[in-house]
């Protein structure tokens, strides 16, 4: 091999790097360095003039090898990568050092620092001699879209997409798509009725003839690759047939099985009927349901617990009732997937010290939300259980938020629509309401407006997190009440408040099927199990599965407009893609040498994006170059060294620890 010409440029960063490493430092000692022909410094190497300067000096020296000591490759090594090509070079013969996030961010002593900095160039200035050439891949394009979720998230991307005029198969585990948000009544700060605003996007989806939408159905295998994804998809029996049903609702109000306790006399029990559509056996998640066709459950109904009844389908007039009705595994293939599964509510139970399930009028904050939909229980009414209306209401804020015994995070929602509740009670009922909170975040657009509308309206608001509710009474005016016992942070007092009902507002949390579904996608969770976004600023709907993008709640919390602009966001990740009409693989990944391989098929089982498959015929393993993500798994698995890591070969490897180490002070 001829002796490479190697560039070696220093990025100030700023101060990032500057300020603890002394880049001159470096730059002098990179120098002394074997087959460097020129060592720079820069304030800034990732701005066009940074790069201007990279791509003059390939050609001016005739370099063949690029280092640039820097940040972390996450944030710029395809931009380096870009001038490399721009100067007609190939671009996997650029080598980035990290010296901000591992010297100067993590080291107190800067001389150290510095010796640090010097021996990650040199390493890499050892491995460069060694790099090679590497040419990219193309792969076909699918442009079929599917999104797993119909929340507003999922509704908004995949209108998004359809419009555009490509296909989107929308799976929803649901009879009906519109998630939570199908169960609100208002919307913060502006108290838009969420129906009103939901409803035709619902609508609109069912109507849409780019749109596919398998409701009460599950993704249970996903194969493939970006661009290429073979995905099954259970549809799950509803044991009413779509395609004659016409949402009359004659089944469910002749059904004599009830989904739910069937409310006492003539009072609107609050607790036993907290639906907002049919509580028969036969029923509807919601009136506004999107497909408006109801679903069985089996559970509830009499025929699947004795074979006796079927007086729904004796009331149907369209014969669409079918007992009979086995679940159906469909096969679709696309393109891209956009996971939009969304949240589920902090269990309130777990924290008994609020009495919830034990108490009277102790609610949490999903059933206050559904008391007060017009479709609701109690007819969009506030009411106790006894059927009257509360003179006094204590909303408690953090219910699972903030608390090191639950979710250390906060849920970001819960200040807003608490103070939505505390206007929704004084607008019907004009009852005294206390608010008990932590911190009052009103951060989004109108927020803070809308917190100071709720201080006109005559809302007493108490700094301090609830330490309980009791019903025990110690002075006469608390008996017959719910007693909210805190501590008053702004007078420095403990203090007793007497009240008819507690709202709770709960947390919102990942879904208890977020792991087993992350290991379905091969994508990643945080510590509280939201699913992690590829980088939290850079890319933050894309995730380290190409051709998967994750919007809305399974990310982690936000409101309804943070919601519909990532989903926004993550339909126009896709139209890119699909505008493209090609995949193109990166050139780093692994390689099966034929003949060293055995066919032990340890690298099949070891390899965690399932990249490696078998041949039969051959009796020899061999890698998928579009699912290869380059960890190296299969490579240190392998018993006989018959794979190799292109552009981390072993001989990259050894050399850039030899550089590492080479006069390093450490």
């Amino acid at each position: 091999m001829t002796n490479p010409r190697i560039g070696v440029y220093v990025c100030h960063c700023g101060t990032n790097i500057a300020g603890k490493v002394k880049v001159t430092d470096v730059v002098e000692h990179a120098k002394k360095q074997p087959n460097v022909v020129l060592a720079k410094e820069y304030k800034f190497m990732c701005s066009e003039p940074g790069q201007a300067m990279i791509v003059e000096d390939i050609k001016k020296e005739k370099l063949d090898r690029i280092i640039v000591a820097a940040c972390s490759p996450l944030m710029h090594e395809k931009t380096f990568r870009k001038a490399l090509e721009k100067a007609g070079i190939n671009k996997y013969l650029f080598q980035m050092a990290n010296i901000r996030e591992h010297c100067s961010w993590v080291h107190e002593d800067g001389a150290a620092a510095t010796e640090k900095a010097k021996a990650l160039v040199t390493g890499a200035i050892y491995r460069a001699q060694y790099v090679e050439a590497l040419n990219d891949r193309e792969a076909p394009m699918n442009p079929a879209t599917l999104i797993v979720g119909g929340g507003i998230a999922g509704i908004q991307a995949a209108l998004d997409i359809a419009d555009s005029g490509r296909q989107v198969y929308l799976v929803e585990k649901e009879p009906s798509i519109g998630g939570h948000m199908a169960q609100f009544d208002k919307t913060f700060p502006t108290l838009d009725c969420a129906a009103c605003i939901l409803t035709p996007k619902m609508v609109s989806i069912g109507q849409h003839p780019n749109i596919t939408l398998l409701s009460y159905s599950e993704v249970e295998k996903i194969d493939g690759y970006v661009g290429n994804f073979k995905v099954g998809v259970r549809m799950k029996a509803r044991y009413v047939d779509p395609k004659k049903c016409n949402g009359c609702g004659d089944c469910w109000q002749k059904c004599p099985a009830w989904r739910v306790e069937k409310p006492k006399g003539d009072k609107k029990v609050v607790h036993n009927a907290l639906t907002l559509g049919p509580t028969k056996a036969i029923y509807m998640p919601t009136l506004q349901s999107v497909p408006n066709v109801p679903v069985i459950d089996k559970k509830s109904c009499i025929y699947f617990k004795n074979g006796k009844c079927k007086i729904c389908v004796k009331a149907c007039q369209k014969d669409a009732i079918n007992h009979e009705m086995t679940d159906v595994v469909m096969d679709i293939d696309v393109g891209n997937i956009i996971v939009t599964t969304g949240f589920k509510t902090f269990d309130v139970s777990k924290m008994p010290q609020y009495g919830y399930g034990k108490l009277p009028n102790v609610i949490s904050s999903i059933e206050f939300e559904r008391m007060n939909c017009s479709s609701g229980a109690t007819g969009g009414q506030v009411l106790c259980q006894n059927g009257e209306a509360p003179k006094s209401i204590a909303i408690l804020h953090c219910i699972g938020s903030r608390d090191k015994e639950h979710h250390e995070y906060c849920s970001r929602v819960c200040c807003m629509y608490a103070l939505k509740f505390a206007h929704l009670v004084k607008e019907k009922t004009g009852a005294q309401v206390y608010d008990f909170y932590i911190d009052m975040r009103a951060a989004g657009k109108g927020y803070e407006e809308f917190y100071n509308r709720l201080l006109e309206e005559g809302v007493r608001f108490i700094r301090g997190k609830a330490a309980s509710v009791t019903d025990y009474a110690v002075f006469p005016e608390e008996e017959g009440k719910l007693i909210v016992r805190c501590e008053d942070t702004l007078v420095g007092k403990v203090r007793r408040i007497p009240v008819d009902m507690v709202v709770l507002c709960s947390a919102l949390e990942a879904n208890a099927d977020a792991p087993e579904f992350a290991r379905l996608l091969k994508l990643c969770q945080g510590k509280e199990g939201w699913f992690t976004e590829k980088h939290p600023k850079l890319a933050p709907v894309s995730t380290a599965s190409d051709g998967i993008y994750i919007a809305g709640c399974c990310q982690g919390p936000k409101d309804i407009p943070d919601t519909v602009a990532q989903a926004s966001a993550a339909a126009a990740q896709v139209l890119t893609a699909i505008a493209k009409g090609k995949v193109q693989i990166e050139g780093v990944g692994a390689e099966i040498i034929e003949e060293k391989c055995t066919g032990c098929k340890i690298c099949n089982d070891m390899c965690p994006y399932k990249a490696i498959e078998f041949d039969a015929v051959k009796h020899k393993s061999k890698v998928n170059d579009a699912l290869c993500k380059a960890c190296g798994t299969c490579v240190a698995a392998c018993p006989c060294g018959a794979i190799k890591a292109k552009h981390f070969t072993d001989e990259q490897i050894m050399h850039e620890i030899e550089g590492v180490l080479y006069d390093a002070k450490l």
